[in-house]
């Protein structure tokens, strides 16, 4: 493969596209990010001038034949609309979670990039971070054995989370945005990454509270109420095509914890794996054994394990260069996202839920010594 860099442009300007736009121009060498967009002008200007980039309008993203990746990071309900529209333009793709509101909106979105041979990759990218590779090297290495049994937790307080928007109500209240899509997105793919697809689901899930008031005297709607219309507690069950079963806890109910004690654990025959919490790329692991007479901390043996936002959409123009599969793959957010459905229509129905899609185990990344700026070649295979 001859290198080279591939031009890339971000549409959705707000809070998360800094650290995406930080680390896509100064730690990822082969996206030469050319541009940004936002509904709110003022918004991509700034971002445009911190990052030495060009200010552009969605039209104009789509409309420049050079542009061959768009970065969507839209708030939830706009992401099926900049999703399509830039697979529409020719555009391959890399989506902030979940892929769309709905689960018809998402299949779609999925047929509509393979009918125009398109990639789409769909975030979280945190099980590319060295610290969930390192926990998939360690499970393919039989470390723990046959892995038998997986538990997730995220434990977070949204009840006033309203208070710190001057909109009328914050996007993780709102469709699409609800912690169950939106923390369970990280969950999930990283569960994938461990352990492969799923194959049933069932659970409970419900909207806990959903008219509540403006508590913050500071607010201009201090006193009125607003809708919750997102799902924000839920526990679920989880059975993996490999046979391991698991159960995952999210809720944003819980007052007194913003971030209470996040984590994940695999439990195998032969040992467990603690892990940490799943929005980040690398953390603590413990490993327990029998053998064992105290748990040990194991190294983290990859590199990304601090915040890399943007690696997929890295990933994903390897992927392109080297004609394969990007590791992010659309299948397994198409997948995540289904599941949390899911979960939603188990409770509602009272039903186990058959999962109707499939995914492959995400490939893990090569396992050789890179040093500084060098890493980023793992990506290059």
């Amino acid at each position: 493969m001859a290198f080279r860099r591939v031009k890339t442009a971000l549409i959705g300007s707000g809070a998360i596209s800094k650290s995406y736009l930080t680390n896509m121009t100064q730690k990822f060498h082969v996206l030469d990010v050319v541009g940004c967009s936002d509904i709110i002008p003022e918004r991509s200007a700034k971002r445009a001038e911190e990052f030495g980039i060009r200010q552009m309008t969605n039209e104009e993203i789509w409309n420049d034949p050079d542009i061959e990746i768009v970065v969507n990071t839209t708030y939830p309900k706009s992401h099926y609309e900049v999703t399509r529209k830039s697979l529409e333009a020719g555009k391959h793709v890399v989506t902030e979670k979940m892929i769309a509101v709905t689960l018809e909106e998402g299949r779609e979105l999925v047929e509509l990039a393979r009918s125009r041979n398109l990639m789409l990759a769909t975030a979280p990218d945190t099980f590319l971070g060295g610290g969930w590779q390192t926990a998939r090297h360690l499970i393919d290495a039989g470390f723990i054995g046959e892995p038998v049994s997986v538990y997730g937790v995220c434990i977070r307080s949204y009840q006033d989370h309203s208070d710190t928007f001057r909109e009328p109500k914050s996007m993780v209240l709102s469709a699409g945005g609800g912690i169950p899509f939106d923390m369970g997105g990280y969950y999930l793919h990283n569960m994938i990454n461990l352990l492969g697809p799923l194959t049933r689901v069932s659970g409970f899930m419900q909207t806990r509270n959903p008219v509540r008031p403006y508590t913050n005297p500071r607010h201009p709607k201090f006193g009125e109420t607003f809708t919750v219309d997102s799902p924000n507690n839920m526990a679920a069950a989880l059975e993996f095509a490999c046979g391991t079963i698991g159960t995952l806890t999210i809720t944003s109910e819980a007052a007194g914890y913003m971030f209470g004690d996040p984590r994940v654990e695999v439990h195998g025959t032969q040992g467990s794996l603690i892990l940490f919490d799943p929005n980040d790329f690398g953390g603590k692991i413990t490993l327990r054994r029998n053998t064992q007479e105290q748990p040990a901390e194991m190294p983290i043996m990859f590199p990304f394990s601090e915040e890399c936002r943007g690696i997929g959409a890295a990933d994903l123009a390897y992927a392109l260069l080297n004609g394969r599969k990007p590791r992010a793959d659309c299948s397994i957010g198409l997948h995540a996202f289904e599941a949390v459905h899911g979960i939603w229509k188990s409770s509602d129905e009272g039903i186990m839920y058959t999962m109707q899609s499939t995914c492959e185990r995400p490939e893990a990344l090569p396992f050789v010594a890179l040093a500084g700026s060098a890493y980023e070649a793992i990506l290059d295979n």
